[in-house]
């Protein structure tokens, strides 16, 4: 028997002692947990209650996968939009770099002309980093770009092992070292895709893997990611869910039975349950340093995680910004429709062009009143976009008050009240459509147009 050594751990200041081993589980059949994933009936989220302790990492970051998982869902961005975007991120990121990483092909010209645009910019961050498949002559041609780093498939769950490849996981943990060595011999950094690691077998395969790539690690003195892919979106949150669905379960496992540091370990998600977002905090709070991310969580099916949720995240839990230049979000969302031609839906979060804009007349009263009642934070102050108010039949005097002072920059005493003969005018126009029928919301145009005439009729000016 072995005696395991005794190490402290410096985040609780205890001494620990790991008592299990955990050797690869070779079954001769695939576990898929269809006890948990039924195919003909919504999947389950089960608990055991064993709950495992948060273990929030000293550095936390985001990386980026817009130009990568986020291409696979949508016409291929140009060379040019490619290093635009780049742009954008580094600046977004600020000069601390929480925009630690960005991912790119490296299959075609067009993917590699940009990458070596983007390291023309000298940025330190975000760090180019590239995607390929396993095979010696892409790990060469990673080498001869000059990247220190590259993304490695490496699916775990036996969906994937035994349906897809056609192996048992013995044979795969064996092809996925081999061709992991091979990178190591280029000299490259190795960041291991856990593909569907929501469906594995955690202790009986992704553990035992994560032990062999730590040998690995000491052999070549060389760091190896590893990334955890939700790629279903079946993780949870939730404390006491049993694995493999529980995401605090799978970091902590990884983490501490595997004894890969939170430096090393990155979650990616997806959004098929709506949870991308609060499985990638959940993976910082249990300890993964890096999250994956896509802008506007553009991606595979329902997408990734939204990158700039992941900013704003970031902010709540370390209560800085850590200078990050959140006003770029929506030079990013202002970029996507004009140049790319891509229309964010107008209620997303932070982006969307109704995302803080209000159309009950109630709400419009405590926005005239003081912003803070109905905005969630000072939203012109981090994205340049002051909260808003549509004017429709039900916005009643203080909506209109409130989106003639927006519209003209009025403040103090120039801002118009609720009971002002102007607004009064106004309102009047606005129910006269909705009595002829009108269901739709007034554009900025007509508004303008009957603001402006009832200016001219009063003699006042704005």
């Amino acid at each position: 028997m072995i005696n395991r050594a005794v190490r402290m751990n410096y985040h609780t200041n205890l001494l620990e002692l790991e008592e299990h081993m955990y050797p690869l589980v070779d079954v001769q059949t695939p576990n898929v947990f269809h006890n948990l994933f039924p195919y003909t009936e919504v999947p389950k989220i089960a608990f055991n209650d064993r709950i495992v302790p948060h273990h929030m990492p000293d550095d936390i970051w985001i990386t980026d996968t817009t130009f990568r998982d986020g291409q696979q869902s949508r016409a291929p961005y140009s060379t040019e939009q490619i290093v635009t975007i780049f742009d954008y991120l580094h600046k977004l990121g600020g000069p601390n770099g929480r925009i630690r990483q960005s991912e790119f092909f490296l299959y075609s010209k067009k993917d590699r002309d940009a990458v070596y645009k983007c390291l023309e910019r000298g940025y330190k961050f975000p760090e180019v980093t590239s995607w390929i498949r396993a095979s010696k002559k892409d790990f060469e041609l990673v080498k001869d770009i000059g990247l220190k780093e590259t993304g490695i498939l490496v699916s775990c769950s036996d969906y994937h092992i035994f349906y897809k490849m056609k192996m048992t996981r013995k044979q795969a943990m064996e092809h996925y070292l081999s061709v992991i060595r091979e990178c190591l011999e280029t000299g490259i950094s190795p960041r291991c895709h856990l593909e569907d690691i929501t469906r594995a077998d955690i202790y009986g395969y992704v553990i035992p893997f994560c032990l062999e790539l730590n040998k690995l690690m000491e052999e070549y003195s060389i760091p190896i990611k590893v990334r955890c892919c939700d790629t279903m979106g079946y993780g949870v949150n939730y404390p006491g869910a049993v694995i493999p669905r529980s995401i605090p379960g799978i970091i902590y496992g990884i983490l501490t039975h595997a004894g890969i540091p939170s430096e090393l370990i990155e979650f990616h998600g997806h959004n098929d349950f709506y949870k991308a977002v609060s499985n990638s905090t959940t993976a910082w709070l249990y300890g993964a340093s890096g999250v994956n991310c896509s802008l506007f969580g553009i991606g595979e099916r329902t997408g990734n995680t939204p990158l700039e949720a992941m900013v704003f995240e970031y902010a709540q839990i370390k209560g800085s910004l850590d200078g990050m230049d959140t006003r770029v979000i929506t030079e990013l969302a202002k970029y996507y429709e004009k140049e790319i031609g891509y229309k964010v839906p107008s209620t997303t979060p932070f982006v969307g062009s109704a995302f803080n804009v209000t159309r009950a007349g109630i709400h419009a009263d405590g926005l005239l009143k003081n912003e803070e009642i109905y905005n969630i934070f000072d939203t012109d102050k981090f994205l340049g976009r002051p909260p808003q108010v549509a004017v429709s039949n039900t916005s009643g005097l203080a909506g209109i008050a409130h989106w003639i002072n927006n519209h003209y920059r009025l403040s103090g005493e120039k801002q118009v009240q609720k009971n002002s003969e102007l607004v009064q005018m106004v309102k009047a126009w606005v129910d006269a459509q909705y009595e002829e029928g009108r269901v739709t919301v007034l554009t900025d145009e007509e508004l303008i147009s009957v603001i402006e005439e009832s200016c001219a009729r009063l003699n006042i000016t704005l």
